[in-house]
């Protein structure tokens, strides 16, 4: 069996910036077990599988891997991966157009290209499941899976929480720049305190201070995914902006924020958040980004 695949970096207009994904083209007949083994090889944070769609009317059934296990929903795969078709011109017979949408186990997600002077250039999603928050975790956890002093982790405005829009973090605020820069992923740690929890995944983040060009700044830790540091998360972040509407946001209208990730370990990525309100309540979320072409290559399969 020969697959051919495509390697993208997201959220990021620079080789070797943003995160690495790949893109697996020809696998409708491959096992769930030959994915994730495909993914492991490629040791990206993840890997996508683009199929024919259950519904003609759909663009493909997407379905995405970490090196660890299969996820209903992540960010940069969709980002990079309608990137890659838009690039491509056309899957499974049919042209690629202004938008693309993909069945995925979270539901259905919806995706526009993003053009620059007739070229598509990245893709902003539409996150398939509105935000929703989860069990609030002791800030004495989360100072021990980061390496960080207790006083680090802020909870005047709220305290580290579950959040999803498809696929639950903890989402965090730290006190400072310098907190978010020291904080490590202390393995032992998310074991213990983070394994038994339905999200043990971290995204820290801390708001912008007088002269950044940025409004957030975030580092994501999923040691027990065998991913120590992500360099760029759009579903996280996607949950970030659906909590801070909550907090933050204005009962009718829209508010965006630039996010920059993978500052600290050397591939930085920038990602475009927005949430629409309306009553109160927020009625859609969007991530999106950048993407730069890497790599094309074959795959064979005995």
């Amino acid at each position: 069996m020969s697959l051919t695949y495509e390697t993208v970096d997201v959220f990021t207009d620079t080789a070797f910036g943003g995160n690495p994904l790949a893109v697996v083209f020809g696998g409708k007949d491959l096992s769930t077990e030959r994915m994730q083994a495909i993914a492991i090889e490629f040791n990206y944070s993840e890997t996508t599988f683009v199929l024919p769609p259950t519904d003609p009317a759909n663009t493909a059934h997407v379905r995405i891997f970490t090196p660890t296990r299969e996820v209903p929903f992540a960010g940069h795969p969709n980002v990079g991966t309608a990137t890659v078709l838009a690039w491509r011109g056309a899957v499974f017979g049919r042209a690629i157009g202004a938008a693309v949408r993909f069945e995925e186990a979270a539901g259905l997600v919806p995706i526009a290209i993003l053009n620059e002077g007739g070229r598509p250039v990245g893709a902003q999603l539409t996150v398939p499941q509105p935000f929703q928050r989860g069990e609030a975790v002791p800030a004495t956890d989360i100072a021990a899976c980061l390496g960080l002093d207790e006083q680090a982790i802020r909870i005047d405005r709220h305290p580290p929480v579950g959040g999803t829009v498809g696929l639950e973090f903890i989402l965090v605020e730290l006190t400072n720049r310098a907190a978010l820069e020291a904080a490590r992923p202390v393995r032992a740690e998310f074991e213990t305190r983070l394994a038994h929890r339905p999200a043990y995944d971290i995204h820290c983040y801390v708001r912008a201070t007088k002269g950044d060009a940025v409004d957030l700044r975030t580092r994501m830790f999923a040691p027990l995914d065998n991913i120590d540091e992500d360099p760029a998360t759009g579903s996280a972040n996607g949950a970030l902006v659906g909590l801070l509407a909550e907090l933050d946001g204005p009962a009718d209208g829209s508010m965006s924020h630039r996010i920059a990730q993978g500052v600290e370990m050397g591939r930085p990525s920038l990602l475009l958040g927005e949430a629409d309100r309306a009553g109160g309540v927020t009625t859609a979320i969007r991530v999106g980004g950048r993407c730069v072409a890497m790599m094309r290559g074959e795959i064979v399969l005995p």
